[in-house]
């Protein structure tokens, strides 16, 4: 360890001292602090330590948690230099426990008064030992992560335990997976280090799933889909003080972003036997002190930090000293498979140790209080019950005498009674919405502040311009982010420790779900790893951005060769404007001609948005709400079929069904659905189920993407909207949502759906944090995929509808693309589909009428439904109605002197039987006509 000079220490020491943020250099400065600087600074972490158990209550406790390992398997396919626990398939009697192995560890544990089973396992061993593949094979398990789903489910209704899984890297669709079966997860980032991943003889060298930017990655998904999470960092593998310095703010990031982390450990390497490690010398305990302190100071006083007991030797108050509030799982009956060597100290032991320190050693859960407290999102409701069994409904802790038995793991009673505003389908059109936000807008989406931090320092003001297509009334100016102390993620606040987000250094591009196209031209923030997205933002290699000269010649090479178009070409075209607009949209009706012909064609449809609750946390979203919320609403499978048969009754032949995540939902429910309506109109045609609701379906009920659509097209589905898009980019996804699914996880759902034979639309939203090469990559990536796969029927334009979406009151988004560049990009897709999507979709739900006349003589040839109740861009400001009756779309139409057709979702001819119901209502029912006053 280098040495660092005694005013260097002083300096770093009164910053902290007075609360002031610490950047990464004078948090290294700490790290090096000994002797008296050390015991200054293990005052200064324990004063914040005391301040944030005040804050929740618990002043003068320290917590663990009472459990047993279940080492689910020793085998792995990483080979770190350190590790004892993971083995060779010869070395063991069989690849995995069984499931009575693990059934009576768990017994045994619950007879001791243990609470916590900790599934520990090696990540992913059938992608390196035949023999882990053969066992899961036989035994019926499509992946190690499907026996941990049923072995958690399986000690939860036998015997009480609540599972904490800890089965390494995860992706964000296997966090899905697994939510639903454990209160918390974890896995340890251990160091951002890439030096001692890339570097042949370091610790993690050769261990795929060490990489730090795969773990953080993790990290960011646990937040994302509201898992609390538990992480932390491993001292003494090699890395440097300056790796520790970023490690912990690389953490702190994560947790201010998403509110995720329900503890950190700090953790001490010590050398074993038979390992490439055996050698080094152990993290002297006087670090390990340094270490959880200045993470005490970086992190806050909100995040638990805890020290495993039986690694520090009689250290106990200098653990405590250092600002620790947790000591981790203690185990009576099973040893620490992870540190053999090292048992476990009694629990009495602990007690004492803790006691002398002034602290009293209370039990909780694997779930810390805070998220036991706080439910919805953190909690899944399937296993509420099992949570509440065990845990003080006023502290969060854990009951000294709770009755440990099996609970059933079930679907959550409610599904689908109807409750709520069910009548906001028509209401939205009247009284309106009853707040401009939902009730939980500070936290629900995570961190408005570190989420600013994502965008660079130059963002435009989303002021609205002048040029911007704006409702008659003027819509409200952006908030000012909500400061620090107070936007704070439930139930975890960003740290208001002393440190500076910036001041991590990791890897550029990690904080996407998954490997995506940069975002062009954008800067990447120090320390997030996300690109920046401005609206504005100077895509990078993009000449010029769009000078007259630039446009003309992209004019020339549109009109000879539309496919042949370069990402600056066409970005240069988004910006043409006058009478290069104009002979941009006259290429693209040229083109429309020769592709569909002059006719606007509609379908007479109705939306179904069986419910709106949700906590998925999408950012630009208006829609969702919580169950409590005052305009939340669930309607019943027989409301659901009665709203069909409505529409069947006014001439409709499709419905289009999507609803928020409602986690009270059964598994069944997206069958149920397409069940109901397919038995009430057998004859409408079931166009539902955004990617995301496929993917929450699957997870739900534990099947694969294929498998469940499978099952959809047998319930009645008939296509799927290709909504959930938004920009196919995970820089620019991860701002607009907390927790929607990674662009991947769309693209497999979409061409797993054409390839059983359901067809799907494609979808792009726009003109909010995204810039223009995003768009182009975007449009481009659905012309390939519909080279692959043929699926896609259409291309529907979404622009951003800004006025009451979350992402936009907190002064983060840009008030939705300007009219030229409404008229630009539906020009644009029709030039760049050419020849592979015939269709190009407006939606005049977002623009109004003569914009929509204008788009129609650029490229444009369908206008979508008369969807007889459209809410969600309702609910985010949209005036143009909830509904367009046969007549508005024609007199719409009727300037541009093209014909007007009728159509199926399939673009087909309805039936004379359709048609003429169609007409006698005017393509919408009765109940949602709005009453004109007398005059």
């Amino acid at each position: 360890m280098s040495l660092v000079s005694d005013s260097a220490l002083r300096r770093a020491l009164a910053r902290a001292r007075d609360g002031k943020a610490l950047d990464v250099t004078e948090v290294t400065v700490l790290l090096h602090a000994r002797g008296e600087h050390l015991d200054a600074l293990l005052d200064h972490a324990s004063r914040v330590r005391d301040a944030g158990l005040r804050a929740v209550g618990r002043e003068g406790i320290i917590t663990y948690s009472k459990k047993v390992f279940i080492p689910l398997t020793r085998l792995c396919r990483d080979r770190c230099g350190y590790c004892t626990f993971a083995t060779a398939p010869h070395k063991l009697p069989a690849p995995f426990l069984s499931p009575d192995e693990v059934l009576e560890i768990a017994r045994q544990g619950a007879a001791m008064g243990c609470k916590e089973a900790l599934f520990t396992l090696g990540d992913r061993p059938e992608d390196r030992w035949h023999q882990a593949r053969s066992w899961l094979e036989a035994h019926g398990y499509d992946d190690t992560l499907s026996y941990v789903r049923a072995m958690a489910i399986r000690v939860l209704e036998e015997t009480g335990l609540l599972p904490h899984l800890n089965p390494g890297v995860l992706t964000w669709r296997d966090l899905q997976r697994l939510k639903p079966v454990a209160p918390s997860m974890g896995m340890m980032l251990e160091t951002t280090s890439r030096r001692l991943f890339e570097e042949k003889g370091e610790a993690h060298y050769g261990s795929p799933d060490k990489d730090p930017a795969v773990r953080l990655r993790v990290l960011e998904d646990a937040g994302r889909t509201n898992v609390p999470f538990t992480t932390g960092i491993l001292i003494g593998i090699g890395e440097t003080v300056e790796d520790r310095a970023e490690s912990i703010f690389a953490i702190r990031r994560v947790a201010r972003e998403y509110g995720g982390i329900q503890e950190v450990i700090v953790q001490n390497f010590r050398a074993k036997p038979d390992t490439a490690m055996r050698g080094l010398p152990d993290a002297s305990l006087e670090e390990l002190a340094a270490t959880i302190a200045v993470a005490r100071l970086v992190l806050g006083p909100r995040v638990r930090i805890q020290a495993p007991p039986n690694l520090v030797d009689s250290e106990y108050a200098l653990m405590i000293r250092a600002g620790i509030d947790d000591w981790g799982g203690v185990s009576p009956l099973t040893p620490d498979h992870v540190n053999p060597e090292r048992p476990w100290p009694q629990i009495s032991l602990l007690e004492t140790r803790t006691a002398e320190s002034g602290f009293q050693l209370r039990e909780r859960l694997t779930i810390y209080p805070e998220y036991v407290l706080a439910g919805e999102p953190w909690l899944d409701p399937r296993l509420f019950g099992h949570v509440a069994a065990l845990a003080d409904p006023a502290t969060g802790l854990a009951l000294p005498d709770a009755e440990l038995r099996g609970l059933p793991w079930q679907e959550p009673d409610g599904g689908f009674a109807p409750s709520g505003r069910v009548d906001l389908h028509v209401e939205v059109d009247t009284s309106g919405r009853t707040h401009d936000r939902r009730d939980d807008f500070d936290h629900v989406y995570g961190d408005w502040t570190a989420l600013r931090d994502r965008l660079p320092p130059t963002s435009p003001d989303p002021t609205p311009s002048p040029a911007t297509p704006s409702p008659a009334t003027p819509s409200p100016a952006p908030l000012s982010p909500a400061p620090l102390s107070s936007a704070m993620p439930s139930p975890i606040a960003p740290s208001d420790g002393a440190g500076s987000d910036r001041a991590a250094r990791v890897a550029p591009g990690t904080a996407a779900g998954v490997p995506a196209v940069p975002a062009p031209g954008a800067r990447v923030a120090e320390g997030t790893g996300a690109a920046a997205v401005s609206p504005d933002a100077r895509p990078a290699g993009v000449t010029g951005g769009g000078t007259p000269g630039e446009v003309r010649r992209a004019l020339r090479r549109a009109a000879a060769d539309p496919g042949g178009l370069s990402d600056a070409e066409a970005v240069a075209l988004l910006a043409a404007e006058g009478e290069a607009l104009d002979e941009l949209a006259a290429i693209a009706d040229d083109l429309r001609r020769q592709a569909v012909g002059d006719e606007v064609t509609y379908v007479v449809n109705r939306n179904i948005n069986f419910t709106n609750v949700c906590y998925t946390g999408c950012r630009f979203c208006a829609f969702a709400q919580r169950r409590t919320d005052a305009d939340a609403y669930t309607l019943s499978l027989d409301q659901v079929a009665d709203r069909a048969q409505e529409a069947w009754d006014a001439g409709a032949t499709e419905v289009c069904m999507q609803g928020g995540i409602h986690p009270d939902l059964p598994g069944t429910a997206y069958f149920d659905l397409a069940r109901a309506v397919k038995e009430r109109t057998p004859g409408m045609h079931v166009h539902a189920f955004s990617p995301m609701e496929v993917i929450n379906g699957a997870s739900r009920t534990d099947m694969s993407i294929q498998a469940w659509l499978e099952a959809a097209k047998e319930a009645g589905v008939d296509s799927l909207p290709g909504t959930a898009a938004e920009i196919l980019d995970d820089d620019v996804r991860w701002v607009l949502t907390k927790g929607k699914l990674p662009a991947k996880e769309w693209v497999e759902v979409i061409t797993t759906a054409h390839k059983v034979g359901i067809p799907t639309t494609s979808t792009m939203m726009y003109g909010h944090v995204d810039n223009h090469l995003h768009w182009v990559r975007h449009i481009k990536l659905i012309r390939s995929l519909q080279e692959r796969t043929g699926g896609f029927s259409e291309f529907v334009l979404l622009p951003f509808v800004h006025t009451s979406a979350p992402i936009y009151l907190a002064g983060i988004a840009r008030p939705g693309p300007t009219a030229q560049e409404n008229r630009a990009v539906h020009a644009l897709a029709r030039i760049l589909l050419h020849g592979a999507i015939k269709n190009i979709q407006c939606s005049w739900v977002k623009l109004r009428d003569d914009l929509c006349r204008e788009v129609l003589q650029g490229g444009v040839n369908d206008l979508g439904g008369t969807l007889m109740e459209e809410t969600i861009s309702r609910m985010a400001g949209s005036e143009n109605g909830s509904y367009k009756t046969i007549s508005e779309l024609r007199e719409m139409v009727e300037v541009t002197g093209r014909p007007v057709r009728q159509r199926t979702t399939e673009y087909g001819v309805p039936t004379d039987e359709r048609l003429a119901a169609s007409e006698a209502s005017d393509g919408v029912c009765k109940s949602v006509r709005r009453v004109l006053p007398m005059a």
